[in-house]
């Protein structure tokens, strides 16, 4: 069993990530789950948020171990480093320490608390608006009623992507975003959060990378069997992770399967914010709604499968989905910057023929 305060992915995409956008290819990178930086837990402030109904402490790093208490939905639990179990399971054997014992990684996410100053630029922001980025464990979202009355809505998690179309005074006086759902794109579902739970994300951070090269030498492989995401430049390999694709069983005849076709693809539309679910207005945190998935590049136009960011668990290495493609958030992003086609600094979404995805 060993602690882990290795070297993050977060340290990668600063710099060899930075070197592929300046057209400089990268050794095969292996991206296990680590910690968003390299020092101790306890000292980074890092907390995990339950991602799951109920979630089993255990006495030891192992599902067999004796269980000490549960935690539930959005509790909030401070980490105090991770553990790499002998026991397992094979495909993520990552367990956090925890007060009282030690719960898997799988099915929590890891959070911080930044709080944000508000940015009343976003009023004049011509439409769409611009994107923002939860930044807090999570923030209750609430609609204006057409009384005047506030009720709630969506629970917003850390790092899912919104768009922001105004700053406008909250139901406790303060000042609050408004956030535009492009599910329903009508004024009056517009629903609001507390401003500075929220960072507006500059231009900066939207721009294409490693443009130079041709969208024709640009491919992505996802191997299926091994859980991994290749992305290759003239052939090259230039990134490789794990990843989460969809679970295989058998659905009814007529409903959309949960595995994730396998064959030739291309990327055909992407969204920097999705919301993907049911599309209905709810606070049951149970619902399948899951508003503002971040950096999402759609591959297959039939039953609208995609890459993208994840913000409901950490299972890598293991089939989760209901057919696309999860990935870490910070990986998707750059992604998404990488592929093609090559998309306007802020739009709701670009549509054409880009990068080649293979499924396998």
């Amino acid at each position: 069993m060993k602690n882990r305060f290795d070297a993050s992915r977060r340290q990668f995409l600063k710099t060899g990530i930075a070197a592929v956008g300046a057209g400089v290819f990268l050794s095969t990178v292996n991206l296990n789950p680590a910690f968003a930086d390299a020092s101790p837990i306890g000292t980074a402030g890092k907390q995990a948020r339950v991602a799951i109904p109920s979630l089993s402490v255990y006495s030891q790093p192992w599902d067999e171990a004796r269980i000490i208490y549960q935690a539930f939905r959005d509790d909030l639990m401070n980490v105090y480093y991770e553990v790499e179990s002998d026991h397992g399971p094979g495909y993520n054997p990552y367990w956090y320490r925890v007060w009282g014992g030690y719960i898997h990684s799988g099915h929590v996410q890891l959070v911080d608390t930044r709080l944000n100053q508000v940015d009343y630029s976003v009023n004049s922001a011509p439409a769409p608006g611009v994107l923002g980025e939860v930044t807090v464990p999570f923030t209750q979202a609430k609609l204006h009623n057409r009384d005047g009355s506030w009720r709630n809505v969506y629970r917003l998690y850390y790092e899912s992507v919104h768009w922001v179309v105004g700053v406008e005074t909250g139901p406790d006086g303060r000042a609050w975003y408004r956030l535009k759902d492009e599910f329903f794109d009508v004024d009056s579902l517009d629903y609001f959060i507390a401003a500075d739970h929220m960072r507006i994300i500059p231009t900066s951070e939207l721009t294409p990378v490693s443009v130079d090269v041709p969208w024709t030498q640009k491919r992505i492989e996802i191997k299926i069997g091994l859980q991994q995401l290749t992305a290759f430049e003239y052939d090259r390999e230039i990134f490789r992770t794990t990843v989460s694709t969809g679970i295989i069983k058998d659905v009814p005849d007529g409903q959309i399967p949960t595995a994730t076709p396998t064959g030739t693809f291309n990327i055909q539309n992407k969204m920097p914010s999705k919301h993907m679910g049911d599309g209905n207005l709810t606070d049951d945190p149970d619902a399948y709604e899951l508003p503002g998935v971040p950096w999402v590049s759609f591959f297959e136009p039939v039953t609208g499968v995609a890459l993208h960011g994840t913000y409901w668990h950490r299972n890598w290495g293991l089939t989760m989905s209901r057919g696309c493609v999860n990935m870490r958030n910070e990986e998707a992003k750059w992604l998404y910057r990488w592929c093609t086609p090559r998309t306007p600094t802020l739009a709701i979404d670009t549509i054409g023929l880009g990068t080649q995805v293979i499924v396998s």
